[in-house]
């Protein structure tokens, strides 16, 4: 399957819990693991990034797609 998203990460459904209108799945991903973001060009300025910086990936959104 292809996406446009690229923000992928594999791994093995551990839990389903069904509910009326809802399900939750808890997904556990496999490492190793790559992140990829887009952040505007002022912020990686002044964040001063470099490869080989530890830094924090946060992650927000509105939806987690799954595809199998």
């Amino acid at each position: 399957m292809k996406l446009s998203a690229r923000n992928q990460m594999k791994g093995t459904v551990t839990n389903v819990e069904k509910g009326v209108i809802t399900s939750r799945v808890s997904i556990r991903v496999e490492a190793p693991v790559t992140i990829t973001a887009v952040i505007t060009k002022e912020a990686a300025e002044e964040l001063k990034l470099k490869v080989g910086d530890r830094v924090q990936a946060i992650i927000k959104a509105t939806e987690v797609i799954i595809g199998k």
